[in-house]
């Protein structure tokens, strides 16, 4: 996605990561899980992404279909 899809807080939207996850406590989780080890490694999947920031760049992960997550 370039800039001119990007609208700030709105990106990515949350009506496109529940495609992939089902639920938003699920989406948060996967999220903050993904952003920890973004942080430590400091590498992300998404280096194409425009997010800055781990939590920002585990959500374009999500989006981009290449974090997989399973729940029990």
């Amino acid at each position: 996605m370039s800039k001119k899809g990007y609208d700030g807080m709105r990106y990515p939207s949350v009506d496109l990561l529940l495609d992939e996850i089902d639920s938003k406590y699920k989406l948060a989780y996967a999220a903050a899980k993904r952003a920890k080890i973004i942080e430590e490694e400091e590498w992300t999947s998404a280096e194409d992404g425009i997010c800055v920031k781990p939590v920002g760049q585990a959500l374009e992960e999500i989006l981009m279909g290449k974090t997989k997550m399973t729940f029990k």
